[in-house]
């Protein structure tokens, strides 16, 4: 089964890299601390809570929201497909995890979280410089690419906006060589 991913359109492309823009899109996000690693789990756990039915619909029930990957399930009620990627943020210390929003969903459809700790907020057209990477996303490696983008993003005389976010499209269990990660940059 194919997974949604955000639309976007390729402005310029120099492989590994290229510029995007994003349509706008909705996301569900939890801000946690600790390691890349353990904010990662916390976060992941969260939102997967609030998509396996932690939320009220607008019928007042709740509504659960299937994931492709890494996790499938029968739904009992309407069947909603999660898009990737899984998306993570730092700033001082806290990590932003945030998943987007299947694209029929309006901020008046999604079902509400029923933890506070989950947020819904709305991302409008959004264009970013991008690498993209396989294999295992360490902090070593993040590091690295992240520096490789800032240099790209340097040298084509971009302005950056905000902290660059690492976007993972596959399941745990995905072999490393075939992983599909990026390092994203909000550029003006």
């Amino acid at each position: 089964m194919a997974t949604e991913e955000p639309a976007y359109t390729v402005t310029e492309e120099s492989a590994p890299f290229e510029l995007r823009t994003y349509q706008p899109r909705i996301v569900a996000e939890v801000v946690v601390s600790g390691s890349m690693d353990e904010a990662s789990s916390r976060g992941f756990r969260l939102l997967a809570n609030y998509i396996f039915g932690n939320n009220t619909a607008g019928g007042g029930g709740s509504e659960k929201i299937e994931m492709t990957a890494p996790v499938g399930m029968e739904p009992r009620s309407e069947k909603i497909s999660m898009t990737a990627p899984v998306s993570m943020q730092e700033n001082d210390g806290r990590w932003r995890v945030s998943f987007v929003m299947p694209s029929h969903y309006t901020l008046e459809t999604l079902p509400r979280p029923n933890n506070a700790a989950v947020t819904i907020r709305q991302i409008p057209e959004t264009r970013y410089a991008v690498i993209r990477f396989s294999g295992l996303t360490g902090a070593d490696k993040v590091a690295e690419k992240t520096a490789d983008l800032q240099e790209w993003v340097a040298g084509k005389g971009l302005q950056p906006v905000g902290a660059p976010e690492l976007a993972r499209y596959n399941p745990p269990w995905t072999l490393p060589f075939l992983r599909r990660n990026e390092v994203m940059l909000e550029v003006q």
